[in-house]
């Protein structure tokens, strides 16, 4: 179940988040989970669309539940001045903002970094934008399937000679997401030397670009452009999947000289281990067609289970391939209580299609032993369920002046 009082690292911070979809609410989704204070932000007129996103029953859509957990959702106009005034006396009380406009958006309103540094100069921004805050394409729309693409992630997928196919996630915009956590945990780290608070710009094209390994130091020096290999990596062998006898798909990876070792064993073939055709990862990445041949008519032999249970007795690298409905009956993940119980804040059981059961999703990832942080409270499917809270705790606000801005259209 959720846990309401789950402590975590960052406790005491607070972070105002702007923006919609993914990649900058999942930056303020991950300071929530490590214990932050995170309060959304949305246009009373227009609430984040992630909100009708995926499964949903009546109201009660289940990714919102997850993907806002841990924050307070306030419906705010930023566009109007009396909105604006509103963040600025906000912005007094944050640790963090996080915003995912495109680049100049806040200038335009008039909040830029000049105006709320000078309001609070420990103040960390964190902008989440396609390309960057600077740059010739920093004022062009970003989303994930392109700025995968332009950073030449997306060529890398697939197999030769086809389109290189999307998984089928939005990757870039949580890519860029964690790298936004990242500089904001930084940052935060600087500021208690410092006493300052600084911007962090992160793009979805260079998250995508950043983790693409050898790739830019490869062709630098060499001129080699790396092509999509299917389901291995060329020269890395062997590292594949294999069919069993049941038709399920197993990985197996056994690139390394020890493990390749221990893989020739559970094959009864220990003396291919030292036969020089085979012995080095250079040998092997020569022959890997062949060695996947061998591996594939070896491994028909069994059903995946069977097939896992022998290699992972021998110290072999290995594991199926699951869905998520298997994933969610895996006994590792379940042993690490890794499904956990969220709980949709502002609805009840007399509303209209609602489903009362908790959505189970993803807990908090990485875990700390000591303020691991956890889900207190799922995603508010109601546009601005704690805006009188947020507003009436933090600015003082009475019922009064709460409806004053209510009837302007500047709250919700």
């Amino acid at each position: 179940m959720a846990d309401t009082h789950a402590s975590g690292p960052l406790d005491g911070f607070r972070v105002l988040e702007l923006g919609t979809l993914i990649a900058g609410p999942y930056c303020g989704r991950l300071l929530g989970d490590m214990g932050a204070d995170v309060i959304k932000i949305e246009a009373p007129d227009r609430p984040d669309p992630l909100r009708d996103w995926g499964q949903a029953t009546g109201g009660h859509q289940y990714f919102w539940t997850v993907h806002a957990r841990n924050k307070r959702c306030v419906g705010l106009d930023l566009r109007v001045p009396a909105g604006r005034e509103v963040f600025l006396d906000l912005v007094r009380t944050a640790d963090v903002v996080v915003e995912s406009f495109r680049p100049g958006t806040l200038e335009r309103w008039g909040i830029g970094y000049d105006v709320l540094s000078e309001l609070n100069p420990k103040l960390v921004l964190a902008r989440v934008s396609g390309y960057g805050q600077t740059g010739p394409y920093a004022e062009r729309a970003g989303y994930a399937s392109v700025a995968e693409g332009i950073s030449g992630l997306r060529h890398l997928n697939g197999f030769p000679g086809q389109a290189p196919p999307r998984m089928a996630l939005s990757i870039g915009d949580s890519l860029a997401g964690l790298f936004a956590f990242q500089g904001v945990l930084a940052a935060l780290l600087v500021r208690e030397r410092t006493g300052r608070g600084q911007i962090v710009d992160a793009a979805l094209t260079e998250a995508s670009l950043a983790i693409q390994e050898s790739t830019i130091p490869d062709y630098h020096k060499t001129g080699h452009v790396r092509q999509p290999s299917g389901t291995r990596l060329d020269r890395v062998a062997p590292s594949n999947l294999y069919r069993a006898k049941d038709g399920l798909w197993v990985i197996i990876a056994a690139n390394q000289d020890t493990v390749f070792r221990r893989l020739m064993t559970a094959m009864d073939r220990p003396e291919l281990a030292t036969d020089p055709r085979y012995a080095t990862h250079g040998a092997r990445g020569e022959r890997q067609d062949e060695l996947d041949e061998m591996i594939a008519g070896w491994a028909a032999d069994f059903t995946a289970t069977d097939l896992i249970e022998l290699l992972n007795r021998h110290g072999v690298v290995a594991g199926p391939v699951n869905t998520v409905a298997e994933v969610m009956t895996d006994p590792q993940f379940n042993a690490r209580g890794l499904f956990v119980d969220h709980v949709d804040p502002s609805v009840g059981s007399a509303d209209p299609g609602f489903d009362p059961v908790p959505v189970k999703g993803v807990g908090v990832v990485p875990r700390l032993s000591d303020t691991a942080g956890g889900v207190r409270w799922g995603g508010a499917s109601k546009p601005g369920t704690h805006t009188d809270e947020v507003l009436g705790d933090l600015l003082g606000f009475d019922q009064q002046r709460l409806t004053e801005l209510r009837e302007q259209g500047t709250i919700a």
